[in-house]
């Protein structure tokens, strides 16, 4: 019997409890599965991937699901797998709240026959693959070229990321701020980056802190989907929006108002439906003893490269987040 239950991962005091595991039908013999352990379970961009991971799966027969950490903590994501590993999935997805904290249980998964599959974690230790659907280089220099366009080439500017510990929202940024200094001399970074990104809470008080610390302020630059939420309404807020440029990636339908109002800027994202949808794909090849070749066809990207010294699955699929396209994301479930 084909399991299709959605399964997320509650945490309570004593203990991890994953809803909806108990009293499952039994699995059909032979029956691959999959679990793909998110950064935060809840917020409408790991909502969307989801729904690609359940459409994928009905596509390919694959049991697999999401497991939605209740906070966006290196220790959670520890627990959801640890707890895969006992249940004998034959893969293990991951978008990596740390990299190195989950390292060491990502080799007992490997030591246990799993095959892992990662995604934001290129340089994820032990994992088998990780794809990507933009390159560090070309997601951080579009997202700095914007910001620039929108401060005029000038002044001063702060950086969110989902935490410190994020490995790809740090690399994101690295880039950007490497090619600003080589690009944009006129701009200035102010301080170190925050990493809030992934609440809006946590992206409300920083902004309201940094307004209220450099009312010069021209420029926030955002990677994480809750930092551009949290930095618009205090912008909104403030009546500031047109003094200070926000950039940064979102879920289309949570910031559709604030880009038709241009409180946000602009910005550029991947489908996370899309890497739902590559996860289960990718997953069941692996599942099967299949590898990646480079050029085989991705669902929703088409051709992509493969480089297997690198384990590395990539493709380039931006989308751009702005007054043209913004209801066109929207009308696609993001």
């Amino acid at each position: 019997m084909k399991l299709t239950r959605r399964n997320t991962l509650a945490l309570a005091a004593g203990g991890l409890a994953l809803d909806g595991l108990a009293g499952l039908p039994a699995l059909a013999q032979g029956e691959a599965q999959m679990g793909v352990v998110v950064k935060i379970g809840g917020i409408p961009w790991f909502n969307a991937m989801e729904v690609g991971i359940k459409k994928e799966a009905e596509a390919t027969g694959m049991n697999a699901w999401m497991v939605g950490p209740t906070q966006a903590d290196a220790a959670q994501q520890v627990r959801a797998i640890e707890d895969l590993i006992a249940r004998g999935v034959a893969v293990i997805g991951i978008v990596p709240n740390d990299s190195a904290a989950l390292a060491p249980v990502l080799g007992r998964a490997q030591a246990a026959g799993i095959k892992v599959l990662a995604h934001e974690g290129p340089d994820q230790e032990n994992r088998d693959w990780d794809f990507e659907l933009t390159t560090i280089e070309a997601y951080g220099k579009a997202h700095m070229d914007l910001l620039a366009e929108e401060m005029g080439e000038e002044g001063l500017y702060i950086v969110y990321v989902g935490s410190l510990t994020v490995p790809l929202h740090n690399a994101w940024a690295d880039a950007a701020i490497a090619y600003q200094k080589e690009q944009y001399p006129k701009m200035t970074m102010l301080g170190e980056r925050f990493g809030v990104a992934e609440s809006v809470d946590d992206s409300i008080k920083t902004t309201q802190d940094q307004l209220r610390a450099h009312p010069d302020l021209k420029g926030i630059l955002t990677f994480g989907s809750q930092g551009p939420i949290g930095a618009a309404r205090v912008l909104e807020d403030r009546e500031v929006a047109d003094k200070v440029a926000l950039v940064g990636g979102f879920s289309p339908g949570q910031g559709v108002k604030y880009v038709k109002d241009g409180t946000i800027r602009g910005g550029y994202i991947w489908n996370p439906m899309t890497a739902g949808e590559i996860f289960v794909q990718v997953g069941n090849m692996l599942a099967s003893g299949k590898e990646p070749t480079d050029g085989m066809d991705l669902v929703g990207v088409g051709p992509v490269k493969v480089d297997p010294e690198k384990k590395l699955i990539q493709a380039q699929k931006l989308e751009a987040l702005d007054k043209e396209n913004i209801d066109r994301l929207v009308d696609l479930g993001l």
